[in-house]
């Protein structure tokens, strides 16, 4: 049995620093997605979108275990943030939030493997967002980067320190908000949380 362990192998992406905002390149990879709006603490569609996106990702493993000899451990929660007005987006309501839920998957996975992973998890359980799952490559290029330890609600000082460094460093934010969720919020407290926060840029002309 042949076992992969992407965070490691991919530590650039899945572990920086957690002192200071370093600039990464994040390559072209695979994610299952589910699109959505509203405020995550209190929206219905972001809890439905999180179990599809769990249930298919791995019942997606255990096939690839199974039919290819290949154990991997799921890939962490991802999600792109954003509202009409990025500069407002940690003062605006949140209720106008739009995101994008995903998870990365390797490229093993095809659509063939997906519609097998979609059909076991509609037989099983059949979660309510299992229809928006989409299987869509995501290129971020450049982009500046944190680990941040601690509640989501009191991420906004990082957020800035992050847009303070692309500003003084030459760049200029593009893309949409991004971050990874490292840990498990229902067991995890929250001054433990790890939560990786990265930012698309490009070099100012």
């Amino acid at each position: 049995m042949l076992k992969i362990d992407y965070k490691k192998q991919l530590k650039h992406l899945y572990n920086p620093y957690k002192k200071e905002v370093n600039i990464t390149d994040v390559p072209k990879m695979n994610f299952l997605m589910i699109d959505g709006e509203g405020d995550p603490n209190t929206s219905k569609p972001f809890q439905d979108a999180i179990e599809a996106l769990y249930s298919v990702s791995y019942a997606l493993k255990f096939i690839i275990k199974k039919e290819k000899g290949i154990d991997y451990g799921v890939l962490p929660l991802e999600g792109l943030w954003w509202c009409d007005d990025m500069s407002k987006l940690n003062s605006c309501n949140k209720d106008e939030w739009m995101w994008t839920l995903m998870i990365m998957q390797p490229d093993m996975v095809t659509p063939e493997l997906i519609n097998n992973a979609t059909d076991q998890v509609k037989k099983k359980k059949n979660p309510s967002a299992l229809s928006e799952i989409r299987f869509e490559n995501y290129e971020e290029g450049k982009a500046a980067q944190i680990m941040y330890i601690g509640p989501f609600s009191e991420e906004g000082p990082t957020i800035k320190r992050i847009h303070t460094f692309i500003q003084e460093n030459g760049y200029e934010i593009i893309g949409k908000h991004h971050e990874i969720y490292l840990s498990d919020p229902r067991r995890t407290i929250p001054e433990k949380l790890k939560t990786i926060i990265r930012q698309p840029i490009k070099k100012l002309t």
